[in-house]
């Protein structure tokens, strides 16, 4: 099916508008000897007070610059999650981040304005995708149900034979199944379900998740307001 992963994909675009609004981090890795270079853009379009970073193992950072600003750490610079926070970074500032060893990777880079993640979101990994959705999905909830509603009801509407065909394959109607879990499950509920029904429709990789075809013209327009 040429749309398998397409719902995974629009729920990509509604975690950008829920939890950022212009774009977010620019990211660039390179490789320097023993230790990996990161430089980090803010691309929101504002200046925030904090960025957080999440790795697959261990790491130690051993150097940190910034360029438009200052964010000191808060903690510990050996550990798995680090927050740098009380100072500020402008609009377009960019953090090098360098850490040991080499073969470790960030799962999830964000920027952060008053202890809240603001842009989209950096993640490599199908269960920080689930998280991310979680939370993005409540906020946008919480902040604007109405809203929230309208844009699946008009995304359902507007792809009704694919999700016809999904729903067939799974055996169960998607959108009756689906709406009363975005409109009530808390973020971990909501994380689960998606974790489950990923497997169901065969995904492997965030890769498969993020690279269906979409048609949604409306929710692409809600990118960067």
């Amino acid at each position: 099916m040429g749309k398998k992963f397409a719902v995974f994909g629009v729920l990509v675009l509604l975690l950008a508008t829920t939890v950022a609004l212009a774009g977010g981090v620019d990211t660039a890795f390179y490789p320097a000897g023993d230790y990996t270079v990161a430089v980090l853009t803010n691309t929101t379009g504002a200046a925030v007070t904090g960025l957080h970073v999440e790795f697959d193992k261990e790491v130690t950072i051993t150097n940190k610059i910034e360029i438009g600003g200052y964010l000191p750490a808060t903690g510990a610079l050996t550990g798995t999650t680090f927050d740098f926070a009380g100072g500020s970074l402008v609009a377009a500032g960019c953090v090098e981040l360098d850490w040991q060893p080499t073969d470790a990777k960030p799962v999830l880079i964000s920027w952060l304005s008053d202890g809240k993640p603001v842009g989209t979101p950096y993640f490599t990994s199908l269960d920080v995708f689930g998280m991310l959705l979680g939370k993005g999905i409540v906020a946008m909830r919480e902040a604007s149900p109405d809203q929230l509603n309208a844009l699946f009801a008009k995304f359902f509407a507007d792809n009704k034979d694919y999700f016809d065909q999904v729903s067939q394959s799974l055996g169960m109607p998607l959108e009756q199944s689906l709406m009363p879990i975005i409109m009530a499950a808390p973020a971990e509920g909501i994380a689960n379900f998606f974790s489950t029904l990923v497997g169901m429709l065969g995904a492997t990789s965030l890769e498969d998740v993020l690279h269906g075809g979409v048609d949604c013209p409306e929710l692409l327009v809600l990118l960067g307001q």
